[in-house]
């Protein structure tokens, strides 16, 4: 019955489009030193907190080339940050020690040229999407990739690896939309410690660029190519899952911006056609994502509070019931399409700026409303992992087979992903970024319950970790740049067939690796995993011992149900597993 109550609250939030904004990423104590840094979700993979000894705001290029300089002449370490901080690995945290600064392009964000002839639009580093995409708009143009999520900068999209979802023409990653990028990089004393690089097509170093981590430089200025204004028209298709593995390369050569959400729990495929029409088409419509969505705080609290309670009473029949109800709730309202302002049916057709990006629950006029976005840390809601692992695509077909494998030895136990948003499947294009995809690949999401302990163990943990581990280990799937738990950047850099170009890049625009952190180098070139108790519970190692678990609680470090070779933290209520 609770769970009706939820669904009713959340249905009258849908009409609501005014929330608690998120708060700042940075946090200070005394103006701008002894600050610290936080993601979007308020907590590191690692739980521990990001120091940044202090924080500058520039706000013009010329105090981005001070900034450099300064810290090139006096041996500083750097880090950029924006006003969104939406990733979830450190490599925004600074080096530890007093030496280190934080730079944040939150104020750096003034300039957004739209020049209709060329069809580009360049941007300072700090110009939000959202700005970003309605000033093209506004000039009849259209961008054509963006993340799904419109809570980041431009800066922070490109060097991320933020994508959409397409396999045609350039794809569905924003950096392979970039003509050219201005970055601000250490030089010598004769050069005045700092110079800008203007990147384009003719310079090798734009391939480093374009996708950076934030570890070569300080991005100012980024150039995108723009096409004619269009539409798009999305029809979601909810059908069984039956031929998935089959049915994911013809969906995605049919529709220009196709993606699949797979619920295996329930045996459901649901298929996003997706497709640019005519300004001419008739319709108004917009894609207000429910996941993104301004939500009662009383509604995510709730919510929170009964998974917690499920988790503890390990109630998967409870977490099934949970997952068929948001499922259906979904269905009935098109997972937040609007053909105005509400959903009466498809095909949804709308203004590609008003499709292909939402985030409605940053946005508030007053911090006195009972809105928010439903992770917000302050307000007590979800708390949940986030897995993206990308395949090639001749690979994926396998691992659908043995991820169904899995399921099928218990469906129950997928619950907890279908509570959230199942499996997304969605799909990237070959990249010339050194750290892009070096061949067409699929892209697979998925979240799930974390708890608010490091030592406490998650309801059917095993299923999750088999899953991962069979995506990074035995499919060597590539990490999304931005998301995941510490274990899947295990051996990266060999999964990179560019990496080395990479790093000479960085040696040519970064020598004294003025950018880099004990953080970002831990990412970057591969983490080894950690070795204390519990260890495993959070991703922050692969078990290979019983106290890498937590045999407490009866989770002991057993061998994967399907990828024999797994290591897992499985439940057992015998003290001999």
């Amino acid at each position: 019955m609770a769970l009706f109550f939820f669904l009713f609250l959340w249905t009258l939030t849908t009409t609501t489009i005014l929330a608690i904004p998120p708060p700042p990423p940075i946090q200070c104590t005394d103006g701008t030193t002894g600050c610290t840094l936080h993601n979007a979700y308020g907590i590191w993979g690692d739980r521990k907190d990001c120091l940044a000894p202090k924080v500058i705001y520039p706000t013009t290029q010329d105090q981005l080339l001070s900034i450099v300089a300064n810290a090139t002449k006096y041996k500083l370490k750097l880090k950029v940050v924006s006003k969104f901080s939406h990733t979830i690995p450190k490599f925004a945290c600074p080096a530890s020690g007093d030496s280190s600064v934080l730079v944040s392009t939150d104020k750096y964000n003034s300039n957004i040229n739209v020049n209709v002839d060329q069809l580009t639009v360049t941007a300072d580093a700090g110009v939000s999407l959202r700005d970003l995409i309605s000033k093209v708009e506004d000039a009849g143009l259209s961008l054509v990739a963006a993340p799904y999520w419109e809570g980041v900068s431009v800066g922070g999209l490109i060097s991320s690896g933020a994508h959409g979802s397409s396999w045609w023409s350039k794809g569905g990653a924003v950096h392979d939309h970039v003509v050219d990028i201005d970055m601000v990089v250490p030089a010598t004393k004769t050069e005045g410690f700092a110079k800008v690089l203007h990147l384009d097509a003719t310079n090798q170093l734009l391939n480093a660029a374009k996708l950076s981590l934030g570890t070569l430089g300080i991005i100012s200025k980024v150039t995108l190519s723009l096409e004619k204004g269009f539409k798009r028209s999305i029809t979601y298709n909810f059908t069984d899952d039956t031929g998935l593995e089959d049915a994911f390369i013809s969906h995605a050569k049919s529709h220009e911006f196709g993606d699949i959400t797979w619920y295996p729990s329930q045996h459901m495929a649901v298929y996003r056609h997706d497709d640019r029409v005519s300004l001419a088409t008739k319709g108004d419509g917009t894609n207000d994502f429910l996941g993104f969505q301004s939500n009662l705080i009383v509604v995510s609290k709730s919510t929170r509070a009964a998974e917690k309670a499920l988790e503890k009473a390990k109630n998967v029949k409870g977490k099934c019931a949970m997952a068929s109800s948001f499922i259906g709730y979904k269905k009935l309202v098109a997972n937040g399409l609007k053909n105005n302002l509400i959903f009466t049916g498809y095909p949804v057709i709308g203004r590609q700026g008003k499709m292909q990006t939402s985030g409605s629950c940053l946005y508030s006029s007053s911090i006195d409303i009972a809105n928010a976005c439903a992770w917000d840390p302050r307000i007590d809601g979800l708390s949940f992992y986030e897995t993206t692992a990308i395949f090639p695509a001749y690979k994926f077909k396998d691992f659908i087979h043995d991820v169904k494998k899995l399921r099928d030895l218990n469906p129950n136990n997928f619950c907890g992903i279908d509570i959230y948003n199942g499996l997304l499947i969605r799909f990237i294009k070959a990249s010339t970024a050194y750290l892009g995809q070096p061949v067409d690949s699929v892209v697979v999401d998925f979240n799930y319950y974390r708890a608010d302990s490091a030592m406490t163990p998650r309801l059917n943990q095993d299923v999750m970790e088999e899953v991962e581990q069979m995506a990074f280990l035995k499919y060597e799937a590539r990490p999304h740049w931005a998301k995941n738990r510490k274990v899947a950047f295990s051996k990266v850099e060999k999964k990179y067939t560019s990496f080395n170009k990479f790093a000479g890049a960085k040696t040519k625009m970064d020598p004294e690796n003025i950018f880099s952190s004990e953080w970002s180098d831990e990412l970057l070139f591969g983490s080894e995993g950690e070795d204390y108790d519990g260890c495993a519970l959070e991703g922050e190692c692969v078990c290979s011992e019983n106290r890498h678990c937590s045999p407490n609680n009866g989770y002991f470090c057993q061998y994967g149900l399907v990828y024999k070779e797994a290591r897992v933290c499985r439940y057992s209520q015998s003290s001999q597993a």
